[in-house]
């Protein structure tokens, strides 16, 4: 029995890299949907924030998770094919 560890480590060098990455990008999806929260404010301070951020918060987030769902699908393609 030969094992081809040339081989082996690109796949788990591959694996460990996009797993990485997935994880990462699901973060910055929890992390783009969380500001959306009001956040406390000190006595005097105005605690209004700008809509224009909270939507480019929501739809970066919601494009972190179209990416992710997209990685996903195409391992599973990968998979069956």
């Amino acid at each position: 029995m030969h094992i081809d560890w040339a081989a082996l480590g690109t796949v788990f060098g591959v694996s460990l890299v996009v797993t990485v990455a997935l994880v990462g990008l699901f973060t910055l999806g929890i992390v783009g949907l969380a500001k959306q929260r009001p956040e406390p404010t000190a006595p005097g301070v105005d605690g209004k924030r700008s809509g224009g951020s909270l939507v480019a918060a929501r739809a970066g987030a919601y494009a972190c998770f179209g990416l992710c769902a997209a990685a996903v699908a195409y391992g599973i393609f990968l998979i069956v094919a």
